[in-house]
């Protein structure tokens, strides 16, 4: 049944003019009908490239806000309009607003993982795997990081010489994840290199062999010659370097590292999309997508290399 419903979605995608994007933490049914499959803003950049008239983006809604950022004259779908993000969604404008107020010489940097609204009141964006690069070439000494306190301790310590000014919020489904959960995995499985995601408390960073990305993450497992690792990022991954690398072993830092907005998407969910029988399109009124755009636009600048 999966694989007759996989077959349809792919006759659909190509009638219909449609391309799939998945993120990595995506079920691995879905990844296997995907165009593309990555990280949030990279995923948005191969979108912006691809001829395709409408794009469906199998994550959450600030990444299907992201794509449109990016590529305003396609239509974005996502499947599932519930699949949010609580740490894109932790603050508000007018949250913003005051915090702004609040440290008047600071440049905001707003992680890629923020509503378009956020983004219209923020001075530059960043990923977990630029943010330190960003910042650093930043002309600004004083930095106010949201929403992510963990990604932003882990880029403070990277550069000390600025003064960065978090917040208290983050990812649920990282920030759970404990050190005695490091220690008891280690425990089980002493020969395994554990990596993490910087969106980990602190003190899983510290206990880690590797952080980084889940792009990064995933590449350091591929390219590594160890053959056991500890993955401290959503579970899906684990499953996906088990599948694409059978002659390693993947285990979980935690069996309830699971994204729960992330999973509400199914392999019938992306049918129903193309079938126009389900799914959302996102909209973004054109002085908010512009607004919006300025923050990507200093991101991808001071990244040029």
């Amino acid at each position: 049944m999966t694989k007759d419903i996989q077959q349809r979605i792919l006759e659909l995608k190509k009638e219909k003019d449609v391309c799939i994007l998945a993120h990595c933490y995506q079920t691995h049914d879905i990844l296997e009908v995907a165009d593309f499959v990555g990280d949030s803003f990279g995923l948005a950049q191969k979108a912006a490239k691809a001829p395709n008239a409408t794009v469906m983006m199998c994550g959450v809604r600030f990444m299907a806000e992201t794509v449109k950022i990016l590529s305003p004259e396609k239509r974005v779908l996502i499947p599932r309009e519930e699949a949010g993000c609580p740490m894109a969604e932790q603050l508000d404008v007018d949250m913003l607003t005051q915090l702004k107020a609040q440290y008047p010489d600071h440049k905001v940097v707003a992680y890629i993982n923020t509503t378009a609204a956020l983004k219209t009141l923020s001075d530059v964006c960043v990923t977990s795997s630029s943010a330190v690069k960003i910042i650093r070439r930043m002309d600004a000494d004083k930095i106010l990081f949201i929403p992510d306190c963990n990604l932003g301790d882990y880029v403070k310590k990277q550069i000390p010489e600025k003064e960065i000014q978090l917040i208290h919020g983050g990812c649920p489904t990282h920030a759970k994840l404990t050190a005695a959960e490091v220690r008891a995995a280690k425990k089980l499985h002493p020969n395994a290199l554990v990596l993490v995601h910087p969106e980990c408390r602190p003190e899983i960073v510290e206990l880690a062999d590797f952080a980084g990305s889940t792009t990064e993450i995933m590449d350091y497992a591929a390219k590594s010659s160890a053959k056991e690792f500890i993955i401290g990022t959503e579970n899906s991954i684990v499953q996906h370097l088990g599948i694409d690398h059978p002659e390693k072993l993947f285990f979980p830092l935690s069996k309830d590292c699971v994204c729960h907005n992330m999973k509400v998407t199914t392999i019938a969910d992306v049918l129903h999309t193309l079938e126009g029988r389900d799914g959302f399109e996102i909209q973004i009124e054109e002085q908010e997508r512009l607004a919006a755009k300025r923050c990507i636009d200093e991101m991808l600048r001071l990244g040029n290399d």
